[in-house]
């Protein structure tokens, strides 16, 4: 029997297909990777995710492997370093706004006990998981997240933008009906 992936997964691309097998919708509760996947999605806005994936070991690199607190104190003089480096997308709002919505971040930290607390808080967490292959690009939901963090400062984090954030990092459930990966129970891909 063939596998059947999500309509969006080049299947020609590797890098593609182990994202979307083993990362795209999976319920993450750690800040760290929250974070990292965040980090990314804001940088995406505007190009393709796969545009992003194949640059993500040269993200993880510049972005000192993701690490908030070391973000949050960049200067000028790492964000021109950062504006040098072929091997990210060099746009200086985005590079700019890394910084100041780490900031946030780390501040969403201290006022929830974890970033994940707050993103998850919204859903009371739980998982939403469309029931048809009608899948839109923003829901109330993203409305909602993105108005809150606009309201807090940050930047790039449309509703567009936090709603591929929320399917990647599984609080929203998008994989189409026929999806390989649809049926999978959580404790199968996370190990919980």
């Amino acid at each position: 029997m063939e596998e059947k992936r999500c309509f969006w997964v080049d299947e020609s691309s590797p890098i593609y297909v182990k994202y979307h097998d083993e990362e795209w919708g999976v319920p993450v509760y750690d800040d760290q990777k929250l974070y990292e996947m965040f980090l990314l999605e804001t940088f995406q806005a505007g190009l393709s995710w796969i545009t992003v994936l194949k640059k993500r070991e040269a993200f993880r690199e510049a972005f000192d492997g993701f690490n908030p607190e070391k973000v949050s104190a960049y200067k000028e003089e790492k964000l021109n370093e950062l504006m040098e480096n072929p091997g990210i997308i060099r746009n200086r709002r985005k590079v700019e706004a890394a910084v100041k919505n780490t900031r946030i971040f780390i501040a969403i930290q201290k006022e929830f006990g974890s970033f994940s607390n707050y993103l998850w808080g919204f859903t009371d967490g739980e998982i939403i998981v469309n029931q048809d292959d009608n899948f839109s690009v923003k829901t109330d939901l993203s409305d909602q997240i993105s108005k809150d963090m606009k309201k807090r400062g940050m930047s790039f984090v449309g509703s567009v933008t936090i709603y591929s954030y929320l399917q990647a990092v599984g609080i929203v459930n998008d994989h189409e009906l026929s999806c390989i990966c649809r049926q999978k129970p959580v404790y199968e891909i996370t190990g919980y």
